[in-house]
């Protein structure tokens, strides 16, 4: 096993930095909102004016995500990362559209539009989904509230409603280091979970149970100090599968596995008016490489794990409730 960064945590990446606004109440008898919305930010700076080398991969496809297509075109995150659930897409869509709006006056004028990415998993279990709980207002506070602080793990953000291997999930995070001669980098990751059966962890021996859930989904967010570009981040992303195998995830039919990786070593400039443009990146072959793919396995399998043991026993709508994994 790689070395852990210092918190084991996403912000062990120098200007990460995490905010989520977490919902929680009974409506009625039927109803009860059991949700929320997390933000990651690359940076301390606007995005939109300092962009960061990004790529993805769709390991299943069953996924209501937005921008990545024009991620995967251009190699660039211009915007927060927002996590939410699968109807309040468009609602954290349009409250960091109107934050970015706000804080970047070029947008819509000189620059002529922004590419916002909202990933979502389907919290429906708990979460009555079709109550209109999440607006514009909570995106816009989760990134207003981001920390570069260790964040806060489990039942909390965009992983309030969620299920995994049968027990409570939610928001993960863990880090590693890679290290080479003189050069030392940081990669950490930040998932939702929200998938599987109890007889499919690889991890515990649990019983089975029957729960009318969905195929499940995990969205999984990979941040990176070294310095790589889109192509080399859409390998990393890749390597998200080789952390979910290790869990025991079989890429269900109606699973959305969707892998959003960034670094921060460079940014590209909105503004610049040059004809060309400079990167110093990491050779394929450099054996530092390497690393990092065992780093973005081990990252994927601990933060999995660690969703469900920072995560505590939660009632959702009618009564459900889905308990805290018995992990120590």
């Amino acid at each position: 096993m790689l070395r852990k960064g210092k918190s084991n945590c996403i912000t062990d990446i120098s200007g990460v930095s995490v905010g989520h606004v977490t919902l929680h109440h009974q409506i009625d008898k039927e109803t009860t909102v059991c949700t929320g919305v997390t933000a990651i930010l690359p940076h301390n700076r606007n995005v939109f004016r300092d962009k960061v080398h990004a790529g993805s991969a769709i390991l299943n496809g069953y996924g209501k995500t937005t921008g990545l297509i024009q991620v995967n075109e251009l190699g660039l995150i211009e915007s927060p990362i927002m996590l939410t659930n699968t109807f309040s897409v468009g609602y954290v869509w349009q409250g960091t559209m109107e934050y970015m709006l706000k804080t970047t006056e070029e947008i819509g004028d000189t620059a002529s539009s922004i590419n916002i990415v909202v990933g979502e998993c389907n919290d429906s279990y708990l979460n009555s989904a079709r109550y209109p709980a999440i607006s514009p207002v909570h995106a816009i506070e989760a990134i207003q509230t981001a920390s570069t602080s260790p964040v806060e793990e489990g039942a909390i953000g965009a992983g309030k409603g969620m299920v995994c291997f049968g027990y409570k999930g939610g928001v993960g995070t863990a880090s590693r280091i890679v290290e080479d001669q003189n050069e030392q980098y940081h990669i950490g990751c930040l998932i939702v979970s929200n998938y599987g059966k109890r007889e499919d962890a690889q991890f515990a021996s649990w019983p089975t149970i029957e729960l009318d859930t969905p195929d499940g989904s995990i969205m999984m967010i990979i941040a990176t100090d070294a310095p790589l570009y889109d192509r080399q981040l859409n390998r990393i992303a890749k390597r998200c599968a080789a952390g979910l195998g290790r869990t025991g995830s079989h890429l269900d039919n109606g699973s959305g596995d969707i892998a959003i990786a960034f670094s921060t070593a460079h940014t590209y400039h909105q503004n610049k008016q040059s004809m060309k443009a400079s990167l110093t990146y990491l050779r394929d072959e450099h054996p530092i490489m390497n690393q990092l793919f065992q780093a973005v396995t081990e990252i994927i399998e601990e933060a999995v794990v660690r969703s469900l043991k920072t995560a505590v026993t939660t009632v959702g709508r009618k009564g459900r409730i889905i308990e805290r994994a018995p992990l120590v």
